[in-house]
């Protein structure tokens, strides 16, 4: 049985699961700019060196914070079809941006995004890169089942997927209705020249 070495520091997971939740209501309550590591480790009930034994800096540990929380909520799911399988992604898809915190937090990073480019690239490799790659699954598997133009725009198709959720819920900050993922996933699959 392997023993950790004298000396090295063993990170908890309930303790990174409370700074994790610490960070998501500091930056939902004070935004990206004000959040502070003493705020975090505070409302975590730890010491500060918890969180540098984790992140080297504030911007690592939202960055790695908000990954986790986004890339999980990810889903790919092979329903058989291409219409269930949109409905899945779809569904995935409302409830993250529709997420009591992250509906408070993303606005925010979406701003801070446009002042740090540093920030937006990294948003995009680390968040957009891994979501976009399960959608690419989800279409690449409708192409195999005859349900998909094998000449379909992979990249054009994934923007036209999430695109109306988050221009609904987070530009308009409209409502959506019960019937709405079924409206849309039927307007998807007209969009993509489903067969």
């Amino acid at each position: 049985m392997a023993r950790t070495p004298t000396g090295a520091a063993v990170l908890q997971p309930e303790v990174t699961q409370a700074i994790t939740d610490a960070v998501l209501h500091e930056l939902a309550e004070q935004g990206y700019g004000r959040l502070s590591m003493e705020a975090v480790a505070k409302r975590a009930g730890v010491g500060k060196s918890a969180l540098y034994r984790r992140w080297k800096s504030k911007d690592e540990m939202i960055a790695a914070v908000v990954t986790e929380f986004s890339v999980s909520r990810a889903v790919l799911e092979d329903t058989g079809s291409l219409r269930g399988d949109l409905r899945a992604t779809l569904q995935a898809v409302l409830d993250w941006l529709a997420h009591p915190l992250f509906s408070r937090i993303l606005p925010d990073l979406v701003a801070e995004a446009a002042r740090n480019p540093e920030q937006a690239r990294a948003t995009s490799e680390n968040i957009g890169g891994p979501r976009r790659e399960v959608a690419e699954v989800m279409l690449r598997r409708a192409i195999t089942r005859g349900e998909l133009p094998a000449d379909l725009d992979l990249e054009l198709a994934m923007d036209v997927l999430a695109a109306p959720i988050y221009w609904r819920l987070v530009v308009r900050q409209a409502p959506a209705e019960p019937d709405y993922l079924d409206r849309l996933v039927e307007f998807a699959l007209r969009a993509l020249g489903a067969v």
